[in-house]
């Protein structure tokens, strides 16, 4: 039973780990895709939940139209307990208006099957 525990806990490191190199690099669609459960609930502070793999993408695709140029996706610190994970993240870019955003956040996402079935931003 242990081992079992234990080989759970290390696939999802490394599916953590791929995640965060995968924003690290920009490829938010590309992540998203890869990893988000087709039944996914997203939750960004105190919004109203977006559901749907393909609805998210979408939606994600249409954030990233206005961006003009990616800075940085930058993870500071990572957890893993259980099935849920937790990261704290900096991202930057330039909006295509000029606006320079930078981004401040913890992230928690609950998987199953090697899939984020749950998502909640937390911003600062």
């Amino acid at each position: 039973m242990k081992l079992q525990i234990m080989s759970a806990y290390i696939r999802l490191e490394k599916d953590l780990q791929d995640l965060l190199q995968l924003l690290k690099n920009g490829q938010f669609i590309e992540a998203q895709e890869k990893y988000l459960a087709d039944d996914v609930t997203l939750i960004e502070g105190n919004a109203a939940p977006k559901s749907g793999k393909a609805n998210i993408v979408n939606l994600e695709k249409e954030v990233l139209a206005g961006v003009a140029e990616f800075i940085r996706y930058e993870v500071t610190d990572y957890a893993v307990n259980g099935n849920v994970t937790f990261y704290e993240g900096v991202m930057e870019y330039i909006q295509k208006d000029g606006v320079h955003v930078k981004v401040e956040q913890a992230v928690v996402d609950r998987w199953e099957a090697g899939k984020i079935v749950s998502e909640r931003f937390y911003h600062a």
